[in-house]
């Protein structure tokens, strides 16, 4: 029977059902989010305490939970580039009490690099926000003695012996980066990923890796200290003014920043995702959170859940463009 030859008036019912259900519901996640939240939210990492991702969200940690009126636990579930964590949220359940930081790494490159990946970036989450975003540095070994980007690339032409990058973590932007110097520099140069920036900077440091792409929030203080070298940005960082970008020394196709935001498992109630928005947007355009973030070489960016969720759907196929030009994979 087609629904034309239903009689009109169970049209009717049927039609005041469906509009009493959508009703209902939309006055429960209304209810639920006047009360939300009534105990600690989690927000996991999915990198390595000490790492620049996990002091990014260190920085606004202590005013979230102010504006909450609940603790913000702090959850580091690394692996796998990130996406380890990355799932977990995902499969997490949808009632405001989870949620995870995403980043460039963990929800566009990701999709490139892991044909098995776990979760779909596009589909998988409610994006409730940026925090920040930052530039990339190369930052390299002081052994090298190199002054600038061209230097580097005239030493390891000259210098056939083998040397090494090292990474976050493989399908990360400071793996994929790294690809892209290698092919740029046309030497071969042998990729080492760790698991978080810890390890990577220890190994920088020491020379068993000569070369690393990261963001200026973890290298900073050894740069700082002359532990390491940093001889360019993809973008100019007050936290590293004397730094040159690669556009001022004339390499082309490094501008790629870094972007840091928080996602919810998808199907949480948007007024539960609108109220952390409206939370994190009041963080982070509190100066000294701005001024905090900017000592870290982040800036800070308020802005929408849709903002964040376009950002996503546009960087993955620029970020699998670039996989595929290296033929960098995570597996």
């Amino acid at each position: 029977m087609s629904i034309l030859s239903f009689p009109a008036k169970a049209v009717r019912h049927a039609a005041l059902a469906l509009t009493l259900g959508a009703s209902l519901g939309a006055s429960i996640g209304g209810a639920h989010a006047e009360t939300w939240p009534t105990r600690p939210v989690v927000i996991v990492v999915p990198f390595p305490a000490g790492g620049g991702t996990d002091l990014v969200v260190r920085s606004i940690q202590p005013q979230l939970q102010r504006e909450l009126g609940q603790p913000v636990v702090i959850d580091n579930r690394s692996g796998a580039g990130g996406t380890l964590g990355s799932g977990f949220v995902a499969r997490a359940t949808a009632d405001g009490y989870t949620a995870g930081v995403v980043t460039t790494s963990t929800h566009a490159v990701s999709v490139a690099l892991y044909p098995k990946l776990t979760y779909q970036p596009a589909k998988d989450f409610s994006y409730a926000g940026f925090i920040g975003t930052s530039p990339y540095v190369l930052a390299v070994n002081n052994a090298l003695q190199v002054p600038d980007t061209k230097a580097l690339i005239a030493r390891l032409k000259a210098d056939r012996s083998q040397h090494s990058f090292g990474s976050v973590g493989v399908g990360t932007v400071s793996h994929l980066m790294g690809e892209q110097f290698q092919k740029l520099a046309g030497v071969p140069l042998v990729h080492v990923p760790y698991r978080g920036a810890a390890p990577a900077y220890t190994d920088l440091i020491g020379g068993q890796v000569q070369i690393m792409f990261d963001n200026p929030v973890g290298l900073a203080p050894y740069i700082k200290a002359h532990k390491i070298t940093a001889i360019a940005t993809t973008a100019p960082t007050p936290l590293l003014a004397d730094v040159p970008t690669f556009a001022s020394q004339g390499v082309p196709g490094f501008e790629q920043q870094l972007w840091y935001g928080i996602a919810f498992p998808k199907g949480t109630p948007a007024p539960i995702v609108d109220r952390f928005n409206a939370a994190l947007n009041k963080v982070l355009s509190d100066k000294a959170v701005a001024d905090d973030l900017a000592g870290k070489g982040v800036t800070a960016r308020p802005g929408t859940p849709a903002a964040l969720q376009a950002a996503v759907q546009k960087d993955i196929p620029y970020w699998g463009a670039i996989a595929k030009s290296v033929g960098a994979t995570g597996e």
